[in-house]
């Protein structure tokens, strides 16, 4: 889904949003971003601003502290520290983020938000290399047994809005002419609060995030097939940002050269699928 009329609206607003500010402000100077040594504008100075949308762990979301941390966060930190600035984060909705909204309001300099790369959202975004594989996957309730979408039809299935999650589904029934009654939700935890409560039969979702949740809740939900759909994950810039998709391309490079992007995997993620 592109939403094309969002991001002149997010721009308006943000633009109002500045004017506000100085006026509120008066004499105080407002920050306009500032340039990396390397060359690299940025919105605000001294800082990589990252839009996510929370919670979607293990990629992001927020510890017991409060502090966001994830697969996605450790793999900008290392973009920040090569830039020689601070990541901060903006959680935001994640429909401003795929339809480049967001980005070309000047909310962030790069999206990290578990995203996949897809044709229609490389119109409005450019896209780092992958950074993760993706499979989407049909969690039910232990003890219930579904194993195709086929055994669903008559039934509630539940998936993120807005996601490929969302669109794969919707294709699926579409072509099979699966009558299955499709509940979409606003986020990760409305999804998952939805299967545990029993008001839909199954949910899908990436594999990651039902294994993740699966740790946290123990003995409540299981996976109970896979989609290997060929998804994968890739961070966004706003259209044109050569300079900062460089660096970041670079960055995760590097950390795949030193070992450090399977230390992120191994922490975040669980062991590394042999290549």
């Amino acid at each position: 889904m592109n939403v094309m009329g969002h991001g002149r609206k997010a721009a308006s607003l943000a633009a109002a949003a500045i004017l506000a500010i100085g006026g509120v402000a008066g004499c105080a100077k407002e920050d306009t971003g500032g340039t990396t040594e390397s060359g690299v504008k940025l919105v605000k100075t001294g800082a990589l601003t990252t839009c996510t949308h929370l919670p979607y762990a293990p990629f992001q979301s927020k510890d017991q502290s409060g502090k966001v941390v994830g697969f996605d966060v450790a793999l900008i930190d290392l973009v920040a520290t090569k830039l020689g600035v601070t990541q901060e984060i903006v959680d935001t909705p994640f429909e401003g983020i795929k339809s480049g909204s967001d980005l070309n309001a000047g909310k962030c300099d790069v999206a990290a938000a578990g995203m996949t790369i897809t044709d229609e959202r490389k119109k409005v975004l450019d896209f780092s290399d992958p950074y993760f594989d993706a499979t989407q996957a049909l969690a039910v309730l232990t003890g219930k047994e579904v194993k195709t979408l086929e055994e669903l039809v008559g039934k509630r299935l539940g998936v993120q809005g807005g996601t490929t999650g969302e669109e794969y589904i919707n294709t699926q029934v579409k072509e099979k002419n699966l009558k299955i009654e499709v509940v979409s939700y606003k986020d990760l935890a409305a999804l998952q609060q939805a299967l545990a409560t029993n008001q839909v039969v199954a949910a899908v979702n990436d594999l990651p995030v039902w294994n993740e949740y699966i740790k946290a809740n123990p003995g409540k939900v299981v996976v109970a097939t896979g989609f290997d759909t060929g998804e994968q994950y890739g961070f966004a810039v706003k259209k044109g940002n050569a300079e900062l998709l460089k660096n970041v391309n670079e960055a995760l490079a590097a950390s795949r050269t030193d070992g450090t992007y399977d230390k992120i995997y191994a922490t975040w993620i669980g062991e590394k699928p042999a290549a």
